[in-house]
This record gives structure tokens, sequence and C-alpha cells, in this order.
């Protein structure tokens, strides 16, 4: 393969930069653009894995010097990729990285693509595919529990997983292709018992595998929550209070949010994309009114909702209708304004039958706002990765890989229990193997392996 290089820190100004290379030609390229200390050459024969040296890049063609650098060494197969590597740590700033970087590839190195470093060190044995993704999980997180699962599945809990269910399958496929290779011998029926419980038992393994996508899903993507309300319940001024800044514009003017307002945040460690809304009435407005229906379709795609009302006012047909929205959703009622007044609609029959959780709030003052975070903390736990004990599938492919394997495994279960020749149940057996190695990338497709690598970013 070619020698690789890029620029692995981010573009800008910066108080260092680092240029990456990998391949064969890696020491040959920075012998003839690196000068040390005492402007001596680089001795190949002479460097050593995981040390550095101190000197400068220079534009071998005119002798300048370009920066003054600190070169990190990583020989093969100790590094990053499994073949010859260096980092180049050059003062930060675009000029001085572009014009390293323009030294690497004139004097043979090719411009990597995204992701091709990660990707050499799957291809080259380092890491499998899981633990691949992992790395673009870990770089994007939002949350430290996020970052806990990315580094969970970068040390392979994931993978060993997945090796210790495929092992369970390999050990019933054993018997199989013993019982086809021996007919003489009368073990059908000792296999199909051993297969059925060996079946079931990885069955419940992938089953909690794939529930725990759940988890995953909100450490990844946040939990799209929607603020409702009618006009001026005090939606923007929560949305305020819970950023701690002047996000929103609040004036006691009807209908000044017309249009979504989100933002990510993290609260009690759970990851809320969370969106201000137009207030809910009606409007001979047109603009207000396309507001309106837009607030309507996000409450009804959210995965939570906080229904605000004005505890200082009385009940009315938006608020009627509000709650009627919220009946079969995940949903916080919150009473809003108890620092001006209360008229305890907490007692109120409507509010009431709805079964949610109702909290009195004051969102100008924060009043309630650690209860309200508390709720939250209550309705979507997030468990396992505290104790360790629990593996949290974030990967949408890998759930989908799971349940494939799922439905291979039912199929394989079905045939055993209807007495189905032993070589019928090996076929929804080996297909199951099969969207499990996808998972780690055993049996996975180039074009699979391509997509997954150019979601990263250049440099790694």
């Amino acid at each position: 393969m070619e020698t690789i290089v890029a620029i692995s820190t981010a573009m800008g100004n910066g108080g260092i930069g680092i240029i990456r290379m990998s391949g064969k030609e890696t020491f040959q390229i920075l012998k003839k653009i690196f000068k040390n200390s005492k402007n001596e050459e680089l001795d190949i024969e002479k460097i050593k894995g995981y040390t550095m040296q101190y000197g400068f890049i220079i534009d071998n063609e005119t002798g300048e010097k370009i920066d003054e650098v600190l070169v990190s060494f990583f020989r093969n197969p100790k590094s990053y990729t499994k073949e010859d590597m260096c980092e180049i740590n050059s003062h930060g700033g675009m000029v001085v990285e572009k014009r390293i970087l323009e030294q690497c590839l004139k004097n043979g190195a090719i411009l990597a693509e995204p992701g091709e470093f990660t990707k050499r060190a799957f291809l080259n044995g380092r890491i499998d595919l899981s633990q691949a993704e992992s790395i673009m999980d870990l770089i994007n997180s939002k949350t430290e529990k996020e970052v806990k699962a990315s580094i969970n599945q970068l040390e392979g809990d994931l993978s060993n997983k997945i090796k210790e269910i495929r092992h369970d399958l390999l050990d019933v496929m054993a018997d199989i292709e013993a019982s086809i290779d021996y007919p003489e011998y009368d073990i059908e029926e000792v296999t199909n018992q051993k297969a059925l419980d060996i079946l079931e038992n990885v069955n419940k393994k992938l089953e909690a595998l794939k529930d725990s996508f759940r988890n995953g899903k909100i450490l990844k993507e946040g939990i799209k929550t929607a603020i409702i309300g009618r006009p001026n319940a005090g939606k923007s001024s929560l949305l305020n209070k819970i950023l701690k800044e002047e996000r929103a514009i609040v004036s006691e003017i009807e209908g000044t949010t017309r249009d979504t307002i989100e933002e990510f945040i993290t609260i009690k460690g759970i990851p809320l994309k969370i969106i201000d809304t137009a207030g809910i009435r009606k409007t001979k407005d047109t603009i207000e009114e396309i507001g309106v229906k837009k607030a309507l379709n996000i409450a009804s795609e959210a995965e939570l909702i906080f229904a605000i009302f004005d505890n200082t006012k009385e009940l009315n047909e938006e608020d009627f209708e509000i709650l009627k929205l919220i009946k079969n959703k995940n949903a916080i009622i919150l009473l809003n304004k108890i620092d001006i007044g209360d008229l305890n609609l907490d007692k109120r029959e409507e509010i009431l039958n709805t079964g949610k959780q109702i909290i009195k709030i004051s969102a100008k003052e924060g009043i309630g706002i650690e209860e309200l975070y508390k709720e939250i903390e209550e309705m979507f736990q997030i468990k396992g990765l505290e104790t360790g004990n629990e593996i949290i599938i974030t990967n949408i492919r890998h759930k989908n890989q799971v349940e494939l394997a799922i439905k291979n495994i039912e199929e394989a279960k079905i045939a055993v229990i209807n007495n189905l020749p032993i070589d019928i149940i090996s076929i929804s057996i080996k297909q199951s193997l099969e969207e499990l190695g996808k998972i780690t990338g055993q049996n996975v497709s180039e074009d699979i392996i391509n997509e997954i690598f150019s979601k990263f970013c250049l440099g790694k």
C-alpha cells in the first residue's frame, strides 16, 4: 500500500498541529524533509519506536526551514496502523501545517482518504470493524456516558461478546457436521436436544444486545424533547433556564416564537435534543400558523414532552388540546409562574387524569428545575455503564445485524422442534454466523467497509 499523509488536528489556529504519515516509505520520506537540532539527516537504522526527535522540517529543494518540530516514531507492527508511522508535531496554524503536508506529498506520500489510518488498522488486523466504528463514536461523543460506552467497545467488549456467541453456534455446527459425516452413529437426537439448548441460550444473549440499543440510541442521538404550551406559558423562559443562557427571545407579546429553536444539552448524564416550539393556539397570522403546525408535528414525533401551563391562568381550549396531545406520550406537566401566583391547576381533574408527573416551577426564578431534572433521570435510566456489567450497542448497523441473527436463530429453533433434517437446521445457523460476522468485519463487503470509513474525519 502507498504511504499516506494527512493533517490530523482540526484546521485553524492552535498551539500545535499534527501531521500523520503511515506506510513503508514513511521514514524515507521523512529523511528528505527533516533535520535534527544538529542539522543532521535522519538515520533510519537507528530509529526506535515510541521515541521522539527534535528538529526542523525543511524544504529539501531550497533548504528553507519551514517549522521547528517534534517527530514521534512508531515502528511496525507496534503502531496505530501496524505500519511504519510518524507524527510531526508542529506549531498550529493552517499555513505551517499545509506547508509541511505539501513537503510530504512532494516527496512520495499521497493524501489519505477520510478514516484511512483507522481503515488500515482494521485491514492489518489491529482492530476489528466494531472497534474501528467505536473510534468515530468516541470522537463524536457528547456525554461522559457515551464516551464510556465507546471506550468499552474500543476495548473489545462487544467483539468479545460476539466471539462468545459465535463460539456457541460453532459448537452446534460441529455436532451437525459430525452427524452428517458419521450417519452410522445414532447421535441425531442428542444433537437436536443440545442444539435447542444452545440456540435458546444464544437467543437470550442476542435479545439482550438488541434491547441495549434503547440506551445506546439515547446516548448517541439524545432524547428528542419538545417544549409545548400555549403562547406566553413560559416555554422560551424554560429553555433559557435549562441552557443557562438567553437563547430564546422572551416577551410578554404572544406569538414571539414562530419557528423552532433546537439545542443539545446533558441533564444528569442524559443527553437531550431539546426543541422550543411556537405557542399552540388558533391564529389568523399565516406565519404563526405555520409555526403552530410545526410545533404539533414535532410534539407527535418527540420521545419526551415538557407540557408547560401558566399556573396563574385558568385552563382554556388550547390547554385541553395539549392535554389530549400528551395522553399517550412520555410527558412531564410543568405548572409555571408559581413565583407570581398559584391557581392549583395540579388539582384539576383534566390534568390529574393524564397520569403524568406534575411539577410546579418558576422558569424565570429556577424554582422546580432540579425536580424536573430528577424526573428525567428516573424516566430514562441508563444502567450498566457505571458498573461495567452491560454491553451497550450504540450503532444502528450493529443492531440490524443482531436482529437478522435472531431471525435466523428462531428459524433454526423451529426446524429443531419440528425434527427437520439436521443439515436443514445448519443453513439457518450458518446464516446467523454470517450476520454476526458482519459486525466485527469477518464477513463484510468492501462497499460496506468503504461506506463506514468515509464517515471518518481526515487524519484519523
